[in-house]
């Protein structure tokens, strides 16, 4: 229940909203990590610094916008599950992608490599973080 008098979504269209939003949410992260290289950053910390600020506007757009909220559980609770996860889940799979591909296929492939990879696991992070469910 996500404690809203507002119809529940199709998993269909939460699934197209959550995509739209990674879109834009993909465009925030490549951006910031381009202009942190450009500004000599190195990939790593580029890569956290630049998805710090492309969680925040997730966890917006998809507690707004994809997903009902469940008013069960507390806003500070659901953007706490949804960066942990997202950091697990995200910065975990990008990092290491970076970190092991870099030197092999470039920077770019590397983390782009990454984003790609994590996107499924996310819409059931997302998913859990914000309506207190997974695939149901």
């Amino acid at each position: 229940m996500s404690g809203s008098d507002q119809p529940q979504r199709s998993t269909g269209s939460k699934i197209v909203r959550f995509a739209i939003v990674g879109l834009v949410n993909t465009a925030i992260d490549l951006a910031g990590f381009f202009l942190l290289l450009k500004l000599h950053v190195p990939p790593l910390p580029a890569n956290i610094v630049s998805w710090s600020i492309a969680v925040v506007f997730s966890f917006v757009a998809n507690g707004f916008w994809s997903f009902e909220r469940n008013r069960a559980i507390r806003l500070h609770d659901a953007f706490l599950r949804f960066v942990s996860l997202g950091a697990l889940i995200s910065l975990g799979v990008s990092s290491l992608s970076i970190a092991l591909f870099a030197g092999i296929a470039g920077v770019w492939p590397a983390k782009i490599g990454g984003v790609i990879v994590a996107a499924v696991l996310n819409f059931i992070a997302a998913r859990w973080s914000i309506e207190g469910r997974f695939l149901k």
